[in-house]
């Protein structure tokens, strides 16, 4: 897809293309999104600039990339905390880095880092829960 968006850079374009598919619903929460030789080819761009866009989406909190399991889409959030029409309740906050996430991270333990927690529920009972650690962003 070549990029009609002139003056903007070429992975904004992308990342906006994709994140209208997230919120029109062509990407449900929880879904992969297709691999990053799939959207080279889709997009004709590069495997960095792919990176790039993507990387935006993850700052925006719309996805989260998982080691052997690739990049989804993360469940939505909203002000009231529970979404009743998908029954999926969003907290975040501040934690300190434990050993392992330390680790992960290369980071010293107790860095400030971001935990997201997603619990969706099914006719009122616990579906799933899912936690997502970020470094905190430096303030600007």
């Amino acid at each position: 897809m070549p990029t009609p968006h002139y003056g903007q850079p070429r992975y904004r374009a992308i990342a906006d293309e994709l994140r209208e598919r997230i919120a029109s619903g062509a990407l449900p929460p929880g879904a992969l999104l297709p691999t990053e030789s799939a959207l080279t080819a889709e997009f004709r761009a590069a495997r960095g600039t792919i990176r790039q866009a993507i990387a935006a989406l993850r700052e925006a909190g719309l996805v989260a990339t998982e080691h052997g399991r690739g990049t989804y889409t993360t469940p939505r959030q909203h002000e009231g905390g529970l979404d009743e029409d998908s029954g999926t309740e969003t907290r975040q906050r501040q934690v300190a880095a434990d050993a392992e996430l330390a680790a992960l991270f290369a980071v010293e333990v107790g860095a400030a880092l971001v935990e997201q927690q997603s619990i969706t529920r099914t006719d009122g009972a616990v579906g799933k829960v899912v936690r997502t650690y970020r470094l905190r962003q430096a303030e600007q």
